[in-house]
């Protein structure tokens, strides 16, 4: 099971301006939002291979498709369990 970023488009001249201005991510991550409040955080994009977040992105996929409200990638649960998940990803 894989999962699949389709509709990616190069940004415009005056969107990536704003982008530069915005914290960058560094190159082997991906910035995710998380929970009520959408807090931001930056995983290794090795993670995107694990089937326990694949579990998550499924859980994604399902309540928003491919179109993420925050414009990256929204994870539909509470910031607790995506970061017990996460920290058991980092011994793997």
């Amino acid at each position: 099971m894989g999962f699949r970023l389709l509709g990616i488009r190069q940004a415009s001249s005056t969107a990536r301006q704003a982008a530069s201005k915005s914290v960058e991510v560094p190159k082997g991550y991906l910035a995710v939002y998380v929970g009520e409040k959408q807090k931001r955080f930056l995983i290794p994009i090795s993670y995107l291979n694990q089937p326990s977040f694949q579990d998550l992105l499924s859980q994604a996929e399902e309540e928003f498709g491919y179109d993420h409200p925050m414009g990256g990638l929204t994870i539909p649960c509470n910031e607790e369990l995506f970061q017990h998940r996460t920290s058991c990803l980092k011994g793997q």
